[in-house]
């Protein structure tokens, strides 16, 4: 990237860029809230969730004050809570020590749970003209490919080296537009394998993967360890017009969030929901009827759930603490179920 090519890119985007709703807003608020939301997520699936989301809690003070069973429920289906619950941790700290505005400087929202140097980075520069790079997958894709370089993406010294060679060219006065065009580019027009659209891309002429044929190629990324495999049991226990629900613990895969109970299923039992049933303090004899629901699975970064669904009808309801007992009306307005459930909603 020249300065050159970074005029080129910022007229492309002036007549091209994505129209997005958090675009526009000025406020470091919405920005961040939408750079969380982005993250390992579709601009396109991100739409509906953003601004529902700023609809319920429109001020940093109104997220440091919600609740956790509401603030999932407004994130249900976008997956990775752990932005959720980083996005309210953050937001008390917004309050606490910077009297509930959003920081301008770099380092002191690098201090805020849940950000890193891409968002960091997209808030100061957009928000605040600061100029600082905001280097996600897209302008790594990009760079890569204008540079022809083969070095490992998923490194943290390719980051930062990126980040130092865009600062060189970022132009002073259109900091936040400029990582915007970036993200476009690499979203609308310099896609990931084949796709890519060289044909349209502004910056065709300055492109070194392009006239080496090395696009497909680049950008270099190390292989992602194999995800272990787990079969799991899923039980949709159903008595008196109301669906048993229990939280997960604190801490680790979907931490805090409501769910069907479900287990690692346990080989050669028949039926293979008997265990689990068990476990929970009911007997087969309370089963009135027990339906198959299928098949489903769920991808997460380092692991893989290969489910079986069950509906059981129960005579009666299990007095057990651990779960809750929730109408149809509840289920859809309150509690929060991971998506990796959602086969069996």
């Amino acid at each position: 990237m020249n300065e050159a090519l970074a005029r080129l890119l910022l007229a492309w985007y002036d007549a091209n860029g994505r129209s997005l709703p958090w675009r526009g807003a000025g406020d470091a608020y919405c920005v961040w809230v939408s750079e969380v939301m982005l993250q390992q997520t579709r601009a396109e699936a991100v739409k509906a969730y953003y601004e529902r989301f700023l609809a319920a809690l429109p001020t940093v003070q109104a997220l440091a004050d919600v609740d956790e069973d509401k603030l999932f429920k407004l994130w249900e289906g976008l997956g990775y809570y752990s932005r959720a619950r980083n996005l309210r941790r953050a937001a008390r700290m917004v309050t606490d020590a910077y009297g509930g505005v959003i920081p301008a400087a770099p380092e002191d929202l690098l201090r805020l749970p849940g950000v890193g140097l891409y968002t960091a980075g997209a808030v100061a520069s957009i928000a605040y003209n600061v100029c600082i790079p905001a280097v996600d997958g897209n302008a790594l894709r990009v760079c890569k490919r204008l540079e022809a370089d083969c070095a490992d993406i998923t490194l943290e010294q390719t980051k930062k080296a990126t980040a130092a060679r865009l600062l060189a060219v970022m132009p002073q006065d259109r900091p936040g537009a400029f990582n915007q065009a970036m993200m476009d580019l690499g979203a609308m027009i310099c896609l990931p394998g084949g796709a890519a659209r060289c044909g349209e891309c502004p910056l065709a002429q300055g492109c070194a993967a392009l006239a080496q044929g090395t696009v497909a190629e680049l950008p270099v990324k190390s292989a992602a360890r194999p995800r272990k495999l787990e079969g799991r049991v899923v039980l949709r226990l159903e008595c008196e017009d109301r669906v048993a629900l229990r939280k997960r613990p604190g801490k680790g895969l979907l931490a805090g969030l409501w769910e069907f109970p479900n287990a690692i299923a346990v080989a050669g039992e028949e039926p293979p929901w008997l265990p689990l049933l068990t476990s929970l303090g009911a007997a087969r004899e309370q089963v009135a009827v027990a339906a198959f629901m299928g098949e489903a699975k769920h991808i997460f970064t380092h692991i893989e759930w290969h489910m079986q669904g069950w509906r059981l009808e129960l005579a009666r309801i299990i007095e057990n603490p651990a779960l809750v007992w929730a109408t149809r009306r509840e289920l859809q307005a309150t509690y929060a179920l991971p998506s990796a459930l959602s086969a069996f909603l």
